[in-house]
């Protein structure tokens, strides 16, 4: 068990739990017309808006604007916009902001559109050209909610026209574009109105829906009954009992009753819904005890329908060998050997690249073989290309193998410098000769070493701190953790009133005890570890007790990490 239990009540809810009611959003209802359909050669010619919440219109805006361009022929035909209505009107670079401040004229403004992309589209293109930062609203697209909930047999097509008409809407679009806002607004609420019996009711649940619930999934939704509002883990089973997902939310059953609505999309999760049976809660005090609890269950139980987090013992260490003649090996354990180890790794392929770029510096032995006096082995030719001293037959002193093993174990744990200079100006060097794939296979070496060796560095200072303790202010109080050797030993939460010293005694007496071990992460999951550190390096968190060193090198890998970002985003791009 992770430390006490309290119930939370009214816990505030985060955007992953969706829960901010339609009814309390305000949607700004957006139309242009333009010259063309593309938005980097076409201009705006008319803007309208309506800005609605609640099903009641709030305000619109409205205004023609000089494209600085001739209107087509066809445009005209199509909005009966001609280039004399447009003469006298304002530029794009006067409407600009003021449509700005129109859509800003409410916190947490909601963008619709028929067919968005084509809106933002011209929207954002008119930002760039005039040096304005696009605000980058939330956006519904009630074309693509309309193809996701009315069928072709349902309606002929999915136009605005089409649409109105179905819903019955009293305004008429045609093509102006206050007249089409205001017909998107009817649109919009038919919509809403329809997804209201498949449980959608927030927007967050809105904006996921691709298409309506299934079956099984509305047959379902009676699972969410009862459970309770507070933060924690639920475990979805079958008829045996048998676990076959898990997850977290800052609220249980918000959360779980949006796997039975039409904001849940994923064809797994649509497959489950017809042999899921029933719901385990499993309230925590705490966001951080909520996530800890479902690495933990994930990593025990293996439920067939999570995708991550399922087998971290297949996780992959870069470990030097404790031999007299020390090597380089990938392994999935940490033992408790004393052993330096740099990862976790997600896969072996990465551990590879980080135990390469080790040897590129570093003249280790890759044989397993046991070297004895009495017994001579004939060097490899690793030895003749001068990549290994040779200590099999003498070659090499023990003392003079001895000083490249613990270069690679002051890298590996402490400074790294030596494999960063090597690779960096090698890179360089192979860049001015135009060898660009040699180059990028030495940079993703080093940027597997960084990041492995980052990992195991910050890993290993909090593993090796016996107990502190760390507080974060939260809506209900002080939501205060225990932490012991990287594990979470107990969380709970510090409530106005409370007297602060007994809380702290009492949550310290009952945290589980920890003991001490050996390696970069023994008694926890390193992903569980990492949610820690997190939690502790947060610049909200305070430190309110602590015994030992909580300390990492000097000139650790974490000195490296934008130089580990720019090459993974280089990695990405290519």
């Amino acid at each position: 068990m992770v430390g006490q239990s309290a119930t939370p009540v009214g816990v505030q809810t985060s955007i992953s739990d969706l829960g901010t009611p339609l009814a309390a959003t305000t949607f700004v209802v957006l139309d242009l017309e333009t010259t063309g359909t593309s938005a980097t050669k076409a201009r705006v010619t008319e803007v309208g808006a309506v800005r609605v919440r609640g099903g009641e219109v709030l305000g619109e805006f409205t205004a023609l604007v000089d494209p600085g361009v001739l209107i087509p022929a066809a445009i005209t035909l199509l909005t009966g916009i001609t280039q004399s209505m447009v003469a006298t009107a304002p530029p794009m670079e006067e409407v600009l902001p003021e449509v700005l401040a129109f859509l800003d004229a409410e916190p947490d403004t909601v963008l619709v559109a028929h067919n968005a992309p084509f809106d933002t589209g011209f929207l954002k293109a008119a930002c760039e050209r005039h040096g304005v930062d696009w605000p980058g609203y939330p956006v519904v697209d009630t074309l693509r909610l309309a193809r996701a909930l009315l069928p072709r047999g349902e309606t002929r097509n999915h136009r605005l026209a089409t649409l109105a008409a179905f819903f019955g809407v009293p305004v008429t679009p045609n093509h102006r574009a206050l007249d089409d806002a205001r017909a998107t607004v009817g649109v919009l609420h038919g919509l809403i109105e329809r997804l209201g019996p498949m449980g959608v009711s927030s927007l967050e649940e809105l904006r996921a829906v691709n298409k309506p619930p299934s079956r099984a999934q509305q047959a379902k939704r009676h699972l969410a009954e009862g459970l309770p509002d507070g933060p924690g883990v639920y475990v979805f089973t079958d008829a045996r009992g048998a676990s076959l997902y898990v997850g977290k939310s800052n609220n249980l059953r918000r959360r779980v009753r949006s796997y039975f609505t039409a904001a849940e999309s994923r064809q797994r999760i649509r497959e489950m819904a017809a042999v899921v049976e029933g719901v385990t809660p499993i309230e925590c005090p705490t966001e951080l005890e909520a996530s800890v609890r479902e690495l933990r269950i994930i990593a025990e139980r293996k439920p067939p329908y999570n995708r991550r987090s399922r087998n971290p013992e297949r996780a992959s260490w870069v470990k030097l060998t404790t031999d007299a003649y020390p090597r380089l090996s990938v392994v999935r354990a940490v033992k408790d050997d004393g052993a330096p180890h740099i990862g976790p790794y997600a896969s072996a392929r990465d551990a590879e690249q980080a135990k390469e770029a080790l040897l590129h510096v570093f003249p280790l032995r890759q044989c397993t073989h046991t070297f004895s006096a009495r017994k001579r082995i004939d060097p490899c030719v690793l030895a003749q290309l001068g990549r290994c001293g040779a200590p099999c037959d003498g070659t090499e002193t023990h003392d003079a193998y001895t000083v490249h093993a613990d270069a690679a174990r002051t890298a590996m744990t402490g400074d790294p410098a030596a494999v960063v200079t090597a690779h960096t100006g090698r890179i360089a060097e192979l860049a001015a000769a135009l060898r660009y794939e040699e180059a990028a296979t030495l940079r993703d070496r080093l940027t597997a070493f960084l990041r492995g060796a980052r990992r195991a560095q910050r890993l290993s200072a909090i593993a090796a701190v016996p107990h502190l303790v760390a507080s974060r202010r939260s809506a209900l109080g002080w939501e205060t953790c225990v932490v012991r050797h990287g594990r979470l030993a107990a969380s709970a939460v510090l409530r106005p009133g409370t007297d602060p010293a007994a809380f702290l005694a009492s949550l310290v007496a009952t945290a589980e005890y920890v003991p001490a071990g050996s390696g970069p992460s023994p008694r926890a999951l390193p992903a569980e570890t990492e949610l820690v550190l997190d939690w502790l390096t947060d610049p909200a968190t305070r430190l309110v007790d602590i015994d030992g060193d909580w300390t990492c090198p000097l000139r650790s890998a974490e000195a490296h990490t934008e130089m580990t970002h720019w090459a993974h985003g280089r990695a990405s791009a290519q």
